[in-house]
């Protein structure tokens, strides 16, 4: 089954199948997969705009397809204190570091020495499974200039 059409995040058609896909598979543009019904499934879509957990998507055989996010191992840190909680977000982005932003709370894929960061910064550090939605960027629905 291949995909060239993508639906969005509401859809009130039958789902046929659903594809479970980790973080890193989200941003493809080009996937070989297989379904939880066992099909193989190839998506074509453009590059640059990630896939996004609960998203529809329609096969050329018309048939549709959701987005299930895969459990991945990432870092939660989370602290009491906005002050400092701005800062930690700010040093990530200033080192590109993809984020899952919450109310004094954000993951990011383990790396020790990020980890390390936020914990001299006064985030308390833990490791769990999750489904990791990091933010999509300010240019990630396109960018023009005025």
């Amino acid at each position: 089954m291949d995909i060239y059409t993508r639906l969005g995040t509401h859809c009130h058609e039958d789902v046929f199948t659903t594809v479970m896909l980790d973080s890193d598979q989200r941003e493809r543009g080009r996937l070989k997969l297989t379904a939880e019904n066992g099909e193989e499934v190839r998506v074509f879509l453009e590059r640059g705009k990630p896939l996004l957990v609960g998203e529809y998507l329609r096969s050329e055989c018309n048939k549709v397809v959701q987005v299930v996010g895969a459990v991945e191992p990432v870092s939660h840190a989370s602290c009491d204190d906005w002050e400092v909680f701005a800062k930690a977000c700010y040093h990530l982005g200033n080192r590109h570091t993809k984020v899952e932003v919450g109310a004094r709370w954000l993951r990011i894929k383990p790396d020790h020495v990020l980890e390390e960061m936020l914990h001299l910064l006064g985030l308390v550090v833990t490791h769990e499974e999750a489904i990791f939605k990091p933010e999509s960027g300010a240019y990630s629905h396109g960018h023009q200039h005025h």
